[in-house]
């Protein structure tokens, strides 16, 4: 009896021990992990001065909010403030990505760092947290469709 309790407690002990190292370290489903794709390569795209590529990676009409409560969704306007804003050579850096995904709509809720250069010379330095919507295109990939990288502006002061 006593070799049976060890056993099923040794097997209890092992199975708790796997459970507790994987807490923390969700893993990301297909459809997860290809919202998060899509945001990525809008991001290295955007880094590398790609103003096509940043366009491709949303739909027509999608609505970005350069600026919090003033969103654009006008393809012109957007690739000139793309472009604007790629003048400053943007490097992002995200501390973690949470994805969550209903049928063919993803959230991505991301904070983010940005090191650029100014016109002058000077280091740029800014921080937020992005907001974005996605939905699943006929093709399997994704794109955003609302993006607000200035999700913390509510959680101001």
């Amino acid at each position: 009896m006593n070799r049976v309790f060890t056993r099923v407690a040794s097997l209890a002990l092992i199975l708790t021990s796997t459970l507790n190292a994987n807490a923390g370290e969700p893993t990301m489903t297909n459809a997860q992990k290809a919202a998060l794709t899509a945001v990525e390569q809008m991001t290295s795209a955007f880094q590398n001065g790609d103003i096509d590529g940043v366009m491709q990676s949303y739909e027509p009409n999608a609505a970005v909010v350069f600026e919090p409560g003033k969103p654009i969704n006008d393809a012109a306007q957007l690739r000139a403030m793309f472009a604007a804003m790629a003048e400053f050579k943007p490097q992002f850096t995200y501390s973690g990505h949470d994805v969550h995904v209903a049928g063919d709509i993803a959230l991505h809720i991301a904070p983010w760092n940005m090191i650029g250069t100014g016109p002058d010379g000077e280091k740029i330095k800014e921080t937020g947290l992005s907001v974005s919507v996605l939905r699943k295109q006929a093709d399997g990939t994704w794109k955003l469709v609302i993006d607000d990288p200035n999700g913390s502006h509510l959680m101001a002061d």
